[in-house]
């Protein structure tokens, strides 16, 4: 998909060009990394297709999930780390395939002294990002595990536009910061409830 057909960038013809000529293209694979912890950010990913899952990953290699990027938008951490010239503190990973278009950390600088329009996009999605940030405090301070669980299999159902999500233990555990063992006893609670269905590294919501 291009640019200029995402809704964020229909009514911005001038930024959507300038993106677009100092742009690159870069498809990835589901499960690819697309932004590694402690590495430099050099340019800063706009989803064109697909999405990205951003991960926060401890001293252990502990991760928990953070938010989701969809199209249209991008990471406003890679934007703070790049414009600070700092090193990434999250981890992105391809949620499917997906196709990104990476522009230059300069020309982002250039484009937010140029167009006001563009100020705005980053601001909106730094208000985004920080409510979402705020909504992961909440859950992992005061939900239960069970009620994180569940919003985690609604929030991949929603994603994906699909009742049915193909997912491992492991990779739920992972992404919510707790055991495998423990994410397979509340699995089978929720299914004893009648919410959702398991089958082999697959979940149904009902």
């Amino acid at each position: 998909m291009e640019l200029k057909e995402l809704a964020p960038f229909k009514s911005a013809p001038q930024v959507t060009e300038q993106l677009q000529k100092y742009g690159i293209n870069k498809s990835y694979a589901e499960g690819s990394v697309i932004i590694q912890e402690h590495n430099y950010i050099n340019s800063i990913p706009i989803v064109l297709s697909g999405s990205i899952r951003v991960m926060r990953v401890d001293d252990e290699g502990r991760e928990l999930l953070l938010y989701y990027i969809k199209a249209g938008e991008s990471c406003i951490m890679s934007f703070l780390s790049g414009l600070h010239q700092d090193t990434s503190k999250i981890k992105a990973i391809a949620e499917e395939d997906t196709e990104l278009l990476f522009v230059p950390i300069e020309k982002v600088s250039l484009l937010i002294k140029e167009f006001p329009e563009w100020l705005d996009y980053i601001f909106k999605l730094y208000h985004k990002r920080f409510e979402e940030l705020l909504e992961v405090v909440n859950a992992v301070a005061f939900k239960k595990l069970d009620q994180r669980l569940l919003d985690f299999i609604k929030n991949k159902s929603s994603l994906g536009n699909t009742k049915e999500i193909h997912i491992t233990h492991e990779q739920i555990a992972n992404e919510l910061g707790t055991a495998r063992v423990v994410v397979s006893r509340l699995l089978k609670q929720l299914e004893e409830e009648g919410t959702i269905q398991l089958g082999r590294n697959k979940i149904l919501l009902v």
